[in-house]
């Protein structure tokens, strides 16, 4: 281990515990003098202070890591792109710099460019003079106005995907209703029991519900399924309801905590936090982390012993990341055939375009030309840095023969440095990337020159056009 000068991250340790120098440097038996030097940079980390802060306080080694300040590194970066903001390009190492030594000031300015994006996407709807109605003056642009999906989407990115008081509260009902003892269909029976014991709820299913998957009347006290669900998914949809009952207060919490512009971005949060809640129920934390790590994140395999479908079990795998007990940073996405990006949660620095499109090269594209096989791809961005995705698709809801069904395909993806406790890397030399397919954000904020997959100019490059030659790229 050479000399690494941690200052910054130790103090950002000791003040989250709130504690001293002195209790900091007692408990980890060294002088108040020594702690002093360490965090002011006189004096390196050495490997026997890192183990002894490693068992002291629960954190991974990695917390000292500049690798894993690659998610907040990428979304820096997409502030400095913006040319309305900042002009003149800045240089990587001091934004890497700037991250490192004070991540809190980082993160402010991440979070007002993200408000200041959405008041500048809000004027622009408001102010387009192409509608021949105004969407204010026939009230429906309220909604428009919000980006409820943008605003919950935010809300989750900016906590990396990870909700300590509600993931620990569905935790503790998975012990109390049995789930880590039990397979799916006594959870199922067990969530029933307890929605009907403490709450009056009864459970009926119906073979129609016109396209409805579960409904809740709260007069009556009925909860309907649909008997098409699978007992995995009737169980998450009890968890839903369960999270609305049993983590009232704390849900509440969280939405109040945020100040959506809209009730419509409220209740669309309250939706995504239920969900939350009844995936962390159905796969406690403690648990499927345990199997998750023996298993190699075999996210079939980890389906076949919850219960449930591939899509729970990866966006589940995107979640864990409890301070003490970590898992593999994952983004993971969900796509249509057309591009669209439905769902996105990331605890990782792969950084998504939040307009313009991905990237054509990724190979969750792929996925729809190979129905139900899992895909995987050693990918670079144009920073440098290399990841493992995995994708394959997965299929929604198709009740009877006619109806249209809905297709996705799901990517999950985490940095090539933690590719070797998967099994998807069974095969792979990660160790030797000159095969890797170079892949961007979205061609807008792509700064690849000569791609010929690329359908839009940068936003932070001249376009330089020569009408009289061509290239396999369009744009120079």
């Amino acid at each position: 281990m050479g000399k690494t000068y941690v200052g910054s991250r130790l103090r950002q340790l000791r003040r989250e515990r709130d504690l001293s120098q002195a209790s900091l440097a007692s408990t980890l038996g060294l002088s108040a003098s020594y702690v002093n030097q360490i965090e002011h940079d006189v004096r390196p980390l050495t490997v026997p202070v890192l183990l002894r802060i490693t068992e002291a306080f629960g954190v991974d080694a990695t917390f000292f890591s500049r690798d894993d300040d690659s998610r907040l590194l990428a979304e820096i970066q997409d502030v400095v792109l913006d040319k309305e903001l900042c002009p003149n390009p800045v240089e990587l190492q001091e934004l890497s710099e700037l991250v490192y030594n004070h991540p809190a000031i980082a993160r402010t300015m991440v979070d007002m460019h993200r408000r200041y994006r959405n008041v500048r996407d809000k004027l622009s709807i408001a102010t387009d003079t192409r509608r021949h109605v105004s969407p204010l003056a026939t009230g429906s642009g309220t909604q428009a106005l919000s980006m409820p999906h943008d605003e919950v989407r935010d809300f989750f990115y900016a906590r990396q995907n990870y909700l300590e008081t509600l993931d620990t509260t569905a935790e503790d009902i998975a012990e109390q209703v049995g789930v880590t003892r039990f397979g799916i269909r006594d959870t199922e029976e067990a969530l029933a029991d307890r929605l009907r014991a403490q709450h009056g709820i009864e459970i009926t299913t119906s073979p129609d519900l016109d396209g409805t998957l579960h409904r809740f009347n709260r007069e009556t006290g009925e909860l309907e399924l649909a008997s098409r669900l699978s007992t995995g998914q009737r169980a998450f949809r009890m968890g839903m309801e369960l999270a609305y009952l049993d983590a009232h207060d704390t849900i509440e919490a969280l939405v109040a905590e945020e100040h959506f512009t809209s009730e419509a971005s409220a209740n669309l949060a309250r939706r995504g936090l239920a969900s939350y809640f009844a995936a962390a129920v159905l796969l406690p934390y403690q648990v499927v982390h345990t199997e998750a790590e023996r298993s190699g994140y075999d996210v079939d395999y980890l389906g076949n012993v919850f219960g449930v479908g591939y899509e729970t079990v990866a966006s589940r795998l995107s979640t864990l990341q409890r301070p003490n007990l970590r898992g593999i940073p994952f983004t993971f996405v969900r796509v249509d055939r057309a591009g669209n990006m439905s769902k996105r949660q990331s605890a990782t620095g792969f950084h998504l375009a939040n307009s313009g499109g991905t990237c054509p090269l990724w190979n969750i594209y792929e996925t729809f030309t190979n129905p139900g096989t899992i895909l995987r791809q050693l990918a670079q961005m144009p920073d440098g840095r290399n990841y493992l995705w995995i994708a394959r698709t997965v299929r929604h809801h198709r009740g009877r023969f006619g109806d249209t069904g809905k297709l996705f395909a799901i990517g999950l993806g985490c940095e090539a440095r933690h590719a070797d406790r998967t099994v998807y890397a069974e095969g792979l030399n990660v160790e030797d990337l000159s095969g890797v397919t170079p892949i961007g954000a979205g061609c807008r904020v792509c700064p690849r020159e000569n791609c010929a997959q690329r359908a839009f100019p940068p936003i932070h490059e001249e376009i330089v056009i020569d009408a009289h030659r061509s290239s396999v790229a369009p744009y120079n």
